[in-house]
């Protein structure tokens, strides 16, 4: 009886934190999406733009620091060239998007649909979601096989870091549901669903563990180069659809408020 208490206790040891820290950064994600409840479908073309730009710049940031420059620093850790996985993972991230993207057209004859480029968006960022998640359970996994402090110390203030950069990215996929005609529980659902796939990814990271790792900067790289393309196809030319400044300072904004949150939660 005292074994099976004592595997208990070390179960719950091992896997506590990393329900706990994945719980945070999905609840993070449902925070930011929250933003849409409180926004109604009438706003101005100006915010619709700013909106945009906010996801835009946001989206950017992400794919630098929180995808491509620790998928280059993974790579050299797994004895690869920095450059090779991170180049090779981005372009197919890419090419991805093109491909659906091409097949969405067929799907909607209006090219230029904004339902098809906010639901690309969402795509994105759920892709995007992935390799985090995959990144804390390898965190939170390490830690508990290492069995010291400081490792767990590191794997929460990752977790803190990615429960930071996910408010803005809820509120950078609901915001342009909401203003596009979603209503403000759907656009919220949406929102929600695109980080509920971290804490199952990180599940699996945690399970994988070590195998994973070594393909870890390609998935990082993969959600980097989808963010990008959606970024450039979609986004950026709705948020200059008039001659406003708006897309512009919603870029700016986005992109640096996702950049201080990237390098002071690192």
């Amino acid at each position: 009886m005292s074994a099976k208490i004592g595997k208990l206790v070390n179960l719950l040891t091992e896997w506590l934190p990393l329900v706990l820290g994945t719980g945070l950064a999905f609840l993070a994600t449902a925070a930011g999406a929250s933003s849409a409840l409180f926004v109604g479908k009438n706003v101005s073309t100006r915010v619709h733009q700013a909106f945009l730009g906010f996801a835009a710049g946001v989206m950017i940031a992400a794919s630098v620091w929180s995808l491509l420059i620790p998928a280059m620093e993974m790579a050299q850790q797994e004895g690869m060239l920095a450059w090779l996985p991170a180049a090779a993972g981005f372009a197919a991230g890419g090419a991805f998007l093109s491909l659906l993207d091409r097949l969405l057209l067929r799907l909607r004859p209006e090219k230029h649909s904004l339902t098809g480029g906010t639901m690309m968006m969402v795509l994105a960022v759920t892709l995007h979601n992935i390799p985090e998640g995959m990144a804390l359970g390898l965190a939170f996994s390490v830690a508990a096989q290492s069995g010291e402090a400081a490792g767990l110390a590191g794997a929460a203030a990752l977790c803190a870091g990615m429960a930071l950069q996910n408010f803005p990215e809820g509120a950078a996929v609901s915001l342009p549901l909401r203003r596009e005609g979603a209503g403000r529980g759907k656009a919220f659902a949406y929102g929600v669903l695109s980080g509920a796939v971290e804490p199952l990814s990180a599940v699996a990271g945690a399970l994988l563990a070590i195998s994973v790792a070594q393909v870890m900067p390609f998935f990082l790289s993969f959600a980097a180069g989808a963010m990008i393309y959606v970024v450039v196809e979609e986004l950026v030319p709705q948020a200059h659809g008039c001659r406003t400044h708006a897309g512009t300072a919603g870029i700016m904004a986005g992109f640096l408020l996702m950049m201080v949150l990237d390098l002071a939660f690192a």
